[in-house]
């Protein structure tokens, strides 16, 4: 993984470009203040798509009224943590726990519905969701941000796009973690309401048993249109 707790989006882009695994550099950037962002549901068939940030600062800056992390502290929290898709359930939840009861950390969630994704399609309505955590979690449009491949931000916004982001950035981790399990709640939620759909089993991605389970009963009200189904 590529630590980047106080570094600018330019720098790391700098460090991925040439294949860093870390940044040996020590030299503090003016931006002192990083959020990572990660989604979770793009592919399934049923359900929203959800968008997690995770925001922190390093020691240097106090501008936010949450406690900074000190380098060292920052390596310790994070020591251990992968992309939501490696780890189980039960690694997720004790995370997800951890994460948001850290008074260093500022999360945020956004859960963009299927009806959204249908009138506007997938990669706009995840984008959207990207652009509402980046407010909620940002003081101004010049907070850097680094967002997991295939996600966008709008100008004047500062991100950086990284492939595999949720495999190298802690940040990104951190939040494809939030995103999962929001989602993972949800779908469980949904369930309940529609329990032939077997949501809590597949969490509305496309299994064999889900195609099976649609073909029989048809589309439920939270399937999204927009997806083909064979």
């Amino acid at each position: 993984m590529l630590t980047v707790y106080y570094y600018s989006v330019e720098i790391v882009q700098e460090a991925m470009e040439k294949g860093q695994k870390t940044i040996v550099s020590r030299k503090k950037s003016r931006q002192w203040y990083v959020i990572g962002i990660d989604e979770a549901g793009r592919g399934p068939l049923a359900g929203p798509v959800v968008v997690a940030g995770i925001c922190v600062q390093n020691a240097g800056g106090a501008v936010s009224a949450h406690r900074a992390f000190s380098a060292l502290e920052f390596d310790s929290f994070f020591n251990g943590i992968r992309d939501s898709k490696k780890i189980s359930e039960k690694k997720r939840e004790e995370w997800y726990r951890k994460i948001t009861k850290n008074p260093a950390i500022q999360w945020a969630v956004a859960v963009v519905d299927h009806d959204v994704i249908d009138r506007i399609n997938i990669l706009q309505a995840t984008n959207r969701g990207v652009h509402d955590v980046y407010k909620k979690l940002s003081f101004s449009a010049s907070v850097p941000a680094l967002l997991d491949g295939g996600l966008s931000l709008p100008k004047p916004a500062p991100f950086q796009a990284i492939i595999k982001g949720d495999e190298k950035i802690p940040l990104i981790s951190a939040a494809s973690i939030i995103a999962k399990v929001t989602r993972d709640r949800i779908m469980r939620k949904l369930h309940k309401k529609y329990p032939r759909y077997r949501f809590d089993l597949h969490k509305g991605y496309g299994t064999k048993l889900h195609r099976k389970l649609i073909k029989r009963f048809g589309r439920s009200q939270v399937h999204r249109r927009s997806f083909q189904i064979s």
